[in-house]
């Protein structure tokens, strides 16, 4: 076996910003060919977003550099009848169709799942939206933060009494983009091959809170917000050390008691408080002070070492810089450097999928693309000539 498990599956990637584009990166890292159809002119939003703004002006910006390596780029204007019928043309030789448009806008442009599936029976048509492709939130414009808030994950998170509060990254439109990507590879394993897929942002988020939801449907109780702060049990959560924070999750109770001897708090365990896993919960923030009393004496480094040694769970709170230069990223190939990218002068680091096939990482050979780098190239393949494809852009079809 080797990395490029979905090496000669042709995916057409339609979409924009972060759901779509992350799944077809996971697709491209499988070894699938990926190619971009974007607008004549602008492309994909995420080429003007991101922290460097003369990337943004070079239209390769970072949120575009994120999850668009190993992918070729072509631009169409689909709302020209030459533009799609380009596409259509480019489906005959295509496996997977992926949009992200809200629902309704590919059908309105000719271009809706059975018109595409016409042209390709065996043609695997994903859509991801933010809500699916019916139900009365069907037209909805929605975006990652809309989903966290909609979906209920801001509610039960933060601390109980400070508001709703957001995950720190895009979590809706990254779980979107994943559950795309697990079942457009199911898919591409069925007999016959070809189906519509519909990815709800929505219904995809919810489906990773199943711990929260089935406290609320089977238990009777409603998600609350427990900050850092584990709700199963406790003491498991966030605490105070000499130099930050450390996370340790004594979660069976021979953890605990391994804990509290460590500590030289053998008294907590006697304590009728925190004699019972039930005990500890419902006095955990008085637990929690009882523990940092001794925890603040010594570093994170000096409690991971010697609790993990003790098998009591524990793990330094950390920043994005510190875990990426830590050998367990750094040395395990998760991050992957390009220094030809178009308009990049500086050339660009960034993180490939989270899984290894026989020991490799997953990886792509070719950084993010320009806007339309390959458009030749691929028109060409379906047999327009350098005259067509003047023209076709004179009239910026193309």
């Amino acid at each position: 076996m080797t990395t490029s498990v979905l090496t000669g599956v042709r995916v057409l990637d339609l979409t924009n910003v972060l759901a779509g584009p992350f799944c077809c990166h996971q697709l491209a890292h499988l070894g699938a060919e990926v190619i971009k159809i974007e607008r004549p002119g602008g492309g994909d939003l995420a080429r003007q977003l991101g922290a460097d703004s003369a990337l943004n002006a070079a239209n390769m910006g970072v949120s575009f550099l994120a999850q668009n390596a190993g992918k070729s780029s072509v631009t169409l204007n689909l709302k020209d009848p030459r533009g799609a019928d380009l596409l259509k043309r480019l489906v005959r030789s295509a496996d997977v169709v992926v949009e992200n448009y809200r629902p309704g806008v590919m059908a309105r442009l000719g271009l809706g799942p059975e018109v595409l599936r016409a042209e390709n029976p065996r043609l695997i048509y994903a859509a991801i939206s933010g809500f699916g492709q019916d139900g009365p939130w069907r037209d909805r414009p929605a975006y990652d933060q809309i989903v966290q808030g909609v979906s209920g994950v801001m509610s039960i998170t933060g601390r109980a009494g400070e508001g709703p509060l957001r995950a720190g990254y895009p979590v809706a439109d990254t779980v979107g983009g994943l559950t795309a990507a697990m079942a457009i590879c199911a898919a591409l394993n069925a007999t016959p091959r070809g189906c519509v897929i519909d990815v709800s942002m929505l219904e995809a988020t919810l489906a990773t809170m199943g711990w929260a939801i089935s406290n609320h449907l089977i238990a009777g109780v409603a998600p609350q917000q427990n900050g850092n702060e584990n709700p199963t049990s406790a003491p498991s959560g966030t605490f105070r050390v000499a130099d930050g924070h450390i996370n340790i999750a004594a979660n069976r109770d021979e953890q605990w008691v391994s804990l509290a001897r460590h500590l030289g708090r053998e008294d907590l365990l006697k304590d009728p408080d925190f004699t019972t896993r039930e005990n500890r919960k419902a006095n955990r923030l008085r637990l929690m002070v009882e523990l940092e009393t001794v925890l603040v004496t010594q570093p994170a480094d000096h409690w991971v070492r010697e609790l993990n040694a003790l098998g009591v769970p524990t793990g330094e709170v950390m920043s994005v810089p510190e875990i990426l230069s830590h050998p367990q990223i750094a040395d395990r190939g998760f991050l992957a450097r390009f220094d030809d990218v178009p308009n990049v002068p500086a050339g660009a680091t960034v993180v490939r999928a989270g899984a290894r096939i026989d020991g490799a990482p997953l990886s792509v050979e070719t950084p993010p693309p320009a806007l339309g780098a390959d458009t030749d190239k691929i028109l060409n393949a379906l047999g327009l000539t350098v005259e067509d494809r003047a023209q076709l852009r004179a009239d910026g079809v193309i």
